[in-house]
């Protein structure tokens, strides 16, 4: 089958490749997907560039994308909740990374059922970004009616998903964006909306419960400055918490090394009586269904900017490379 695969670190035009690669076989607890579309994120090709060396290194030539929606084409042994026929669509572990491919195996247990309603398209746009909202919000700070949160990057391919999940569970949503997508977070649902090419955020917001760190660096050290005192301030591109570097198993020396680049966030949490959390995305079948329903109670829809077809993979990527994406890039098969 052919596959889009990295074949070193560098840039995306020079260490991506289309090559013909063997059809993945399920495991046991595999599902085997023909892939209908795929999307990327920008986590995607900060791989590519080597930005998570530290903490694992690829074997090259490695497959690219982590989110598909498709049909099922083959079951493992132990797979009782999926079956060949079956529309579906999942973030795909680690250590099947590849979605910008013919076929993909996926671990049936981050894989949902695809709603009839929602397009392929659709779906494949949802599981990375989704669950990253629903875990930074919902399992992490546990963000409840009432409460005011701060979500950076609003139009962005997680900020589109955060801002409806937000408001979903109750909340005043504020969010930062381009003068260019104003109008777009404002029909997600954003309460205030603040350009951030006209205005200074830390100017226009002040004592929240939340905030939500899309972006990282000096923005993860002010959001210590908006949230009031006791508040949570939740990142997916800030500096590693002990909590996280502790689940990625990594070692006492590793540890102490990112609690000392870490300490100046620490100390501005302590000064607030705040929490501060560093996730990584897990993938999850169950929190893709609910997703899914979400979607179908119209709660939150998926925002696609472009769809490129398959053979123009690597547009894609330097599409979304530029980080003026609304919403999500999309890859059709």
């Amino acid at each position: 089958m052919q596959a889009l695969m990295m074949t070193k670190y560098g840039n995306i035009s020079t260490s991506l490749a289309f090559q013909s690669i063997a059809t993945p076989k399920a495991s046991p607890s595999q599902v085997i997907i023909k892939v209908h579309a795929s999307s990327i994120n920008p986590f995607d090709y900060k791989v590519l560039k080597g930005e998570f060396k530290a903490f694992k290194k690829i074997n090259f030539p490695q497959g690219i994308g982590r989110d598909v929606s498709g049909v099922v084409v083959e079951v493992g042994d132990l797979v009782s909740n999926l079956k060949v026929g079956d529309a579906v669509l999942s973030r795909i572990d680690e250590e099947l990374v590849g979605t910008m491919a013919e076929y993909v195996a996926s671990e049936a247990q981050h894989t949902a059922l695809k709603p009839q309603e929602m397009t392929h398209e659709e779906a494949a746009s949802m599981p990375l970004a989704g669950l990253t909202a629903l875990q930074a919000l919902v399992t992490t700070v546990q963000l409840k009616a009432g409460e005011k949160v701060l979500i950076h990057a609003g139009s962005g391919g997680v900020g589109t998903i955060a801002i409806q999940l937000a408001k979903s569970l109750g909340a005043f949503v504020a969010t930062t964006t381009s003068t260019a997508n104003v109008d777009l977070v404002k029909k997600l649902g954003a309460d205030q909306v603040i350009d951030y090419k006209k205005e200074d955020y830390l100017e226009q917001v002040s004592d929240f419960d939340v905030v939500f760190d899309t972006l990282g660096g000096v923005y993860t050290l002010d959001a210590f400055k908006v949230i009031k005192n006791g508040g949570r301030v939740v990142s997916v591109n800030g500096e590693v918490d002990d909590i996280l570097a502790k689940k990625l198993g990594l070692n006492f020396i590793i540890r102490k090394i990112l609690s000392f680049k870490a300490r100046k966030i620490t100390q501005a949490a302590v000064k607030k009586n705040a929490t501060y959390r560093m996730i990584l995305m897990n993938s999850d079948g169950v929190q893709l269904a609910e997703l899914a329903n979400l979607y179908l109670q119209e709660k939150i829809k998926a925002v696609i900017d472009r769809s490129y077809p398959f053979t123009e993979s690597i547009d894609a990527f330097e599409y979304l490379s530029k980080g003026r994406a609304k919403g999500k890039v999309v890859i059709t098969h």
